[in-house]
């Protein structure tokens, strides 16, 4: 699987440099601003982009990022109207796109549809957090069918024989989770400890650590054994306070020059 996401994986550990991922609610704070966000984080010098799918009820995620989606479903935000965005964003910029999001918005638009429009329209790669190792089957042969990355979460509670076993049928690269909790809650410092045993037991696939990374220092304790962050709440907070795209960008470059080796 050669896509633009892998290719960025293969660019980062070649020049051993550290991944970073941004976290958008697409939509937030209002839907023209969206593609405006991408490029300042790009220029910010994020690698990766994903893009929250906003969904009444999203379980994996904390206040911050439910009151995203809440505001960006008031403003009629929509499965069809992302994918028109990512298509705009491919008429840019290459870089990688994940959608991630809730089942049931994909089953109402179509599970088929759903995944072919996205590979059509220049994504990448899918995250469902809700979904169980277990349930996989049910989605990944239409992922892998449209060349999509399908990338699986591993938490604090998952055991190393089954971090292989997830990191195995993930592709693109496997999710981390930083605490078993939502998103944007850290109540501890980042547990180097588990992201190293997840990174000894995953063999496949480079490590990206998400949840409750805040800050550069966050980030930098993070990479000593993974791979990259995703930075999604601290990201969106800003954006929420109305902060320009000149701030938004200078902040992405902090946590991107702040994790790097000396």
């Amino acid at each position: 699987m050669m896509n633009r996401l892998r290719q960025t994986m293969i660019r980062c550990a070649a020049q051993k440099e550290k991944a970073l991922a941004c976290f958008l609610t697409a939509g937030y704070p209002t839907p023209a601003k969206l593609l405006s966000l991408v490029s300042a984080v790009e220029k910010g010098g994020a690698d990766i982009i994903e893009l929250g799918m906003p969904f009444s009820d999203p379980m994996a995620d904390g206040p911050v990022i439910q009151h995203s989606s809440h505001v960006a479903l008031k403003q009629g935000v929509t499965l069809d109207w992302i994918l028109s965005q990512v298509r705009l964003i491919r008429h840019r910029s290459e870089i990688p796109i994940v959608l991630m999001g809730y089942l049931n918005p994909i089953i109402a638009y179509g599970a088929e549809k759903f995944f072919s429009t996205a590979a059509l329209a220049g994504v990448d790669g899918i995250i469902l957090p809700e979904l169980p190792l277990e349930e996989q089957d049910r989605y990944a042969g239409l992922i892998k069918a449209n060349k999509l990355a399908n990338i699986l979460l591993v938490t604090p509670t998952t055991l190393p024989a089954r971090i292989s076993v997830i990191d195995k049928r993930s592709s693109g690269f496997l999710y981390c989770v930083s605490t078993a909790g939502v998103t944007g809650s850290r109540k501890n410092s980042i547990d180097t400890r588990y992201i190293k045993e997840v990174k000894s037991s995953a063999r496949k696939n480079p490590v990206l650590v998400g949840f409750g990374i805040r800050t550069a220092e966050d980030a930098r304790r993070a990479v000593h054994d993974a791979d990259g962050v995703i930075v999604g709440s601290a990201l969106i907070e800003l954006i929420g306070k109305g902060k320009s795209f000149t701030v938004v960008e200078s902040f992405v470059r902090r946590i991107k020059e702040g994790m790097q080796p000396r």
